[in-house]
């Protein structure tokens, strides 16, 4: 069988209850297992007084632990980037939470929001498939089935998609019968939903994500602020190189209500308390490489988020970028530090809900691929209270640029992770 995230929920609530904003996670939270302690709580790792540390770590296989002797993660990242080390971190731990924003508005997803309404589901779909089971061909034929990507043309896309619902398509072989009925179930279930939806479905559509410039240009939607389309439902190119850099930098992103077109209509959505909880008791928190500022910030930036992170004393990790992308054209480590810690503190927000930590309760450690176009500036990251900040091994994608080598990363993590521990255990 394949993870039991992949197939439908015991109970379908009806479209009204899941399209009621106080009842959607915000946001998404998935847990690939229930975090448990990992031997105690990992102490904070204090600023050298030494000048800034530079530490290699050469790639390494990780040894598998028992499951209840491994550390629990939690990890903001986005649908793409961190999913090419999703596979390599199951060898560290299988106790992560990942946190996914849910604001995305683009391609295929953004027809399904329009349609539908409710949260996007996107990159909750691409997660989801990445910790899925692949163990079994079973497994790995529900993998493909749900990864599979309907034909652009309207009458193709039609035909197969009927094809798939009736059971007929190439797409079932390998899928035991009663795994293949539990799945038609769920996909009967949306089709008549899309089918009553604008008839009979009051929809209620989320907040728009939105970025506020420099220079004043308010840029709404994820979509137009990372990876431009021209409202084209075919697959977005997220490649470094794909779209031309902002025109300004970034100073901060906001949720605007959906009918709204100012910064008098900004909106303050809940965090979902399964993140807060988790925030308060897992062993490491890791802000994972991707687009900054509409894959990271927007999780931050909610209420209480900072509030829990700047209470911990944890490791808590940059995994800095390879490559820039059309968000942090010209950015140094220091300036992706400052971002992060001006949404955990919701900076530029209200002022009287604003928080005022120092970016080092936030980030004290950074990870950076080896050859990185992003500048490493010391001097400015000591300034900030930072002054560990690991090179690790990486390889060159084609696509995205600079990665890093998910064997090293997930090696880098482990040690760090062991040495951290050994700390805390000597210090008491």
């Amino acid at each position: 069988m394949a993870d039991t995230c992949l197939g439908p929920p015991p109970f379908m609530p009806p479209l009204s209850l899941l399209n009621t904003p106080n009842q959607i996670p915000f946001p998404f939270f998935l847990s690939h297992h229930r975090s448990t302690p990992f031997s105690r709580n990992l102490s904070l790792m204090a600023p050298s007084s030494n000048p800034t540390h530079h530490s290699h770590c050469p790639s390494a296989s990780t040894s598998p632990k028992s499951v209840s002797s491994q550390p629990s993660l939690l990890v903001f990242s986005g649908g793409t980037a961190f999913n090419g080390v999703v596979e390599e971190l199951k060898s560290l731990t299988v106790h992560v939470a990942h946190v996914l924003p849910v604001s995305d508005d683009g391609g295929s997803t953004a027809e399904i929001v329009r349609v539908l309404g409710g949260p996007a589901v996107g990159d909750i779909r691409s997660r989801c498939l990445r910790l899925s089971d692949p163990s079994t061909s079973e497994a790995l034929a529900v993998r493909t089935l749900l990864g599979h990507r309907l034909p652009l043309e309207a009458q193709k896309a039609k035909f197969e998609w009927y094809d798939i619902v009736e059971g007929n398509h190439s797409l079932w072989t390998g899928v035991s019968k009663a795994y293949r009925e539990t799945i038609r179930a769920f996909l009967v279930y949306f089709q008549d939903q899309v089918r009553i939806c604008p008839e009979h479905v009051a929809l209620i559509t989320l907040r728009s994500q939105v970025a506020y410039l420099i220079d004043g240009t308010i840029i709404r939607g994820q979509n137009e602020i990372s990876h431009p389309t021209s409202g084209s439902m075919q697959p977005i190119d997220k490649s470094h190189s794909s779209a031309r850099t902002l025109p300004s930098r970034i100073k901060r992103v906001f949720y605007m209500s959906s009918e709204g077109s100012n910064l008098l209509h900004e909106v303050f959505p809940s965090a979902n308390p399964s993140v807060l909880d988790q925030l308060n008791s897992v062993d490491c928190i890791i802000y994972a490489m991707g687009s900054l500022f509409t894959s990271i910030c927007p999780s931050l930036v909610l209420r209480g988020i900072g509030e829990s992170i700047s209470s911990r004393s944890c490791p808590k990790v940059l995994l800095l970028n390879g490559t820039h992308d059309r968000e942090t054209g010209g950015f140094t480590a220091s300036c992706f530090v400052t971002a992060i810690a001006d949404a955990l503190n919701r900076t530029y927000g209200d002022p009287l809900k604003s928080l005022n930590s120092p970016p080092n309760q936030y980030i004290n450690t950074i990870f950076v691929p080896k050859g990185g176009q992003i500048l490493i500036d010391t001097d400015k990251l000591a300034a900030q209270g930072i002054s560990r900040v690991i090179t690790v091994e990486s390889v060159h994608d084609a696509a995205a640029g600079i990665i890093y080598d998910p064997t090293s990363l997930i090696q880098s993590m482990a040690n760090l992770l062991t040495e951290s521990t050994t700390k805390d255990m000597t210090s008491t």
